[in-house]
């Protein structure tokens, strides 16, 4: 199976872990990804509040590299960056003015666009491309113990739900429950972490992460598992920011992709436990 790749930024920066470890995981089981040449940045959630038009052809380019390159499918791991692909194939379909529009723009650098390309998300590769059964066999190291709190945040199944449930996604659960881990019953599974108004509206975001992370351990996670560079870096790195205004709500954060490798056996430059601010003791126990 071959897909194309688009890693985005925070996958080269700030969710570094994320690309560290979902690189060997799928190659581990047989995938090959070609990540696009000369990607540019899909212009998260905000560049579509400031121009749509704009925005859109921001990111159809990298639709219409991965058309040139000749493969259909482009795998793209940030939920940020799956939305906006996601949202500019469903555009260029629903909306004649706005495919003009980009066309015009893609024309310009001798590229075309015809939304021919579907946008997937590792999850989905996993679950429906790879399957549960081809993921068991890979496991040498079952995380029996280890208690999971699945956290999908808004935007892999919203609006667009190409592959799992709006309210109650279930993908990720099953994922981890065949690598062997416990998986706690969250309500909170897709309610937002604040997203960009930690840096914004500080005391708004902060409340948000902070009602996750309690709820977690309320719930007796050892970990929370995320498939979001932005929900991890909030959910990871305030801890001393919501300790001093509300009380301390030590839980790690990582990503999916960290447990596969870990139930893989892989080895530890390739699960990088080491990149969260809190410390991962369960983590670091369940490798010994």
């Amino acid at each position: 199976m071959k897909y194309a790749y688009f890693p985005g930024c925070s996958l080269k920066g700030t969710g570094r872990a994320y690309e560290e470890s979902l690189l060997p995981v799928m190659k581990h089981l047989g995938v090959e990804l070609q990540e696009l040449d000369d990607w540019n940045c899909c212009g998260a959630t905000a560049y579509m509040a400031v121009d749509e038009g704009k925005a859109c052809a921001a990111a159809a380019r990298n639709l219409a590299i991965a058309e040139k390159s000749g493969l259909q499918q482009i795998l793209a791991p940030c939920s940020a960056c799956y939305l906006v692909l996601n949202k500019t194939q469903h555009y260029l379909h629903e909306y004649p003015a706005m495919r003009q529009t980009v066309s015009r723009a893609l024309a310009t650098v001798g590229l075309r666009c015809d939304g021919s390309s579907a946008v997937r998300h590792p999850l989905d590769v996993l679950i429906n491309d790879i399957g549960l059964e081809a993921v068991k066999q890979k496991i040498t190291r079952p995380l029996k113990g280890l208690k999971v709190a699945p956290y999908y945040g808004c935007q892999i199944v919203r609006p667009y739900a190409t592959f799992d449930d709006q309210s109650n996604p279930t993908t990720m659960d099953r994922l981890l429950e065949t690598l062997g881990a416990t998986v706690i019953k969250w309500p909170l599974k897709t309610k937002c972490c604040g997203g960009s108004l930690t840096g914004t509206l500080p005391e708004a975001g902060l409340r948000l992460s902070y009602i996750l992370l309690k709820e977690a351990i309320k719930r007796g996670a050892d970990v929370i598992a995320t498939v979001c560079p932005l929900c991890q870096f909030n959910l990871d790195a305030y801890h001393p920011k919501i300790a001093a205004k509300w009380e301390p709500v030590p839980i790690p954060t990582v990503y999916f992709s960290q447990l596969m490798g870990l139930a893989f056996g892989l080895p530890a430059d390739q699960v990088v436990l080491n990149r969260g601010m809190v410390p991962m003791k369960p983590l670091a126990a369940a490798m010994a």
